[in-house]
């Protein structure tokens, strides 16, 4: 088992390991296990260090063609207010240290936040549009195919 600790913080993480076996089998060369304390101490430390607070500024959403226009047809309130289309910028940011649950074939992992849409003013200012929280529960598997490790995403809520 293994333990991750935020940079300069080696205090303990608020978990308690739990022991767990690995199946005794002997048809490969090599076995490699991970513990859910691993995956909960690496979720606390990311967390800590704000690893997932994310800004997508107007470079990324004009990649993605987002304004307040797609907003507005979406939020009439944002419509009223933003009559000109503008760029937007997101910020996003973990409000919970996110859960890692591992499971027989796949693990889970849930996370709270919050989403804070800006308008970005010809003047580069941002102008907050209106902040959604938002709670996801999302299932990974992961299966290696032709010798590459492949995953697939299942959006459970």
């Amino acid at each position: 088992q293994g333990i991750v600790y935020p940079a300069g913080n080696c205090s303990g993480p608020p978990y308690v390991a739990a022991p767990f076996t690995i199946p005794d089998q002997s048809d490969s060369m090599l076995y490699l296990a991970f513990s859910e304390y691993f995956f909960q101490t690496s979720s606390f430390a990311y967390y800590t260090a704000g690893a997932f607070n994310i800004t997508i500024a107007e470079e990324t959403c004009s990649y993605f063609n987002i304004s307040t226009e797609i907003f507005g047809s979406i939020i009439p309130e944002v419509a009223k207010y933003s009559v000109t289309p503008y760029p937007v910028m997101l910020k996003l940011m973990a409000t919970e240290i996110p859960i890692i649950s591992l499971e027989q074939d796949s693990f889970t992992v849930e996370i709270q936040g919050s989403m804070e849409v800006f308008a970005v003013l010809p003047d580069s200012t941002p102008q907050s549009l209106f902040t959604m929280n938002i709670a996801a529960n999302t299932s990974i598997a992961l299966n290696i195919f032709d010798q590459k490790l492949m995953g697939s995403l299942c959006l459970n809520r």
